[in-house]
């Protein structure tokens, strides 16, 4: 298994990736088919989030759908620790889903999952305006407007396969494209286990 550790803001120690490549181990006993992690440690430069100064996202690639996980904590080593417990819970949930699926019955149900959190970079101040570029847009004051942008790749796929891949990624939504309609889709977690789905028609 390769294992990638890259730092955002902050510089990645030899001992550190020795420390994330001997934990890391961890997760082929859950998934002996998983090919790489790709490790991104984050520092928060914000001081007033001291007890979140350092996200930790773990992403597993495998022969199987990829798996994310991320956690937040004071340092590297708790943030990594958190991590790779949810990604365990994860991998261990997936497992279990398969092996129902086996059985031909409904899948298991969906634990507590991390949103994601949008990327937005510093601010610069210029004649008393703070400016700031979120994404592709540059930003003026304190707007609300918040933009990640993203481009994935889509496979045509079923419901049920959104709602596995959706647990696998620990997001509280997933964007496909359904395989019956061809049509975008949206499925979102609702109260306790239940889920909701959002389509679109695209008129030419």
């Amino acid at each position: 298994m390769e294992v990638v550790v890259t730092g955002r803001h902050c510089e990645v120690s030899d001992r550190f990736r020795e420390h994330v490549s001997e934990k890391l181990t961890r997760l082929e006993k859950h998934d002996h088919r998983i090919m790489r992690v790709q490790v991104e440690v984050e520092l928060e430069k914000n001081p007033r989030q001291h007890d979140r100064a350092t996200k930790v996202e773990l992403t597993a690639f495998s022969k199987g759908p990829v798996i994310r996980a991320e956690a937040a904590a004071e340092d590297k080593m708790g943030a990594l620790d958190l991590a790779l417990d949810k990604m365990q819970s994860q991998m261990r949930r997936a497992a279990d889903r398969r092996r129902v699926h086996k059985g031909r019955n409904s899948h298991v149900g969906v634990g507590e999952a991390l949103a994601a959190l949008p990327e937005v970079e510093d601010g610069v101040e210029e004649d008393g305006v703070t400016e700031r570029k979120v994404g592709p847009i540059t930003v003026t004051g304190d707007g609300p407007l918040v933009v990640r942008e993203k481009s994935h790749s889509a496979v045509p796929m079923t419901l049920d396969q959104a709602l596995y891949e959706m647990e696998l990624v620990g997001h509280d939504f997933y964007l496909y494209v359904d395989k019956e309609s061809e049509r975008p889709a949206v499925v979102y977690r609702r109260r306790g286990y239940d889920y909701g789905v959002i389509s679109l028609d695209v008129n030419e």
